[in-house]
């Protein structure tokens, strides 16, 4: 079993930067893929970003490239996610994920169900 709890979101300026945290329980979190995903209100939980259990690979939805960065700190069993040059679209409940089965296989970080523990989301307000 595997426990997520975000933090970190908040109420910021467009323009402006915020970090979200995951703290994740486990002993094996080192090996496993982490993701952030978005949920506007109203809309379908969607992709932003993924890092792999190394920290080597990331990936990111073409709407946050170049403005938001995942990194992961395996001594700390925790997950970042740096969001800089905030917009309003940007307003949505975070959640990180973690990708549990098939450890070190390729997999598609975009797809929900890649994912097997999810943390309860933190919420982020961009205002204009």
């Amino acid at each position: 079993q595997v426990q997520l709890v975000e933090s970190g979101g908040g109420l910021v300026q467009a323009g402006g930067s915020l970090r979200l945290s995951c703290a994740a329980s486990g002993r094996t979190f080192s090996s496993y893929a982490m993701g952030w995903f978005r949920q506007p209100p109203g809309k379908e939980r969607r992709f932003v970003a993924a890092v792999s259990w190394s920290g080597g690979n990331t990936a990111y939805a073409d709407s946050v490239k170049g403005r938001f960065t995942i990194s992961r700190d395996n001594a700390k069993n925790t997950v970042y996610l740096q969001m800089n040059s905030l917009k309003p679209e940007d307003t949505a409940v975070y959640y990180c994920a973690a990708r549990t089965r098939d450890l070190y296989s390729d997999y598609e970080p975009w797809n929900l169900g890649a994912y097997d523990y999810w943390g309860q989301g933190t919420q982020v307000a961009v205002s204009s």
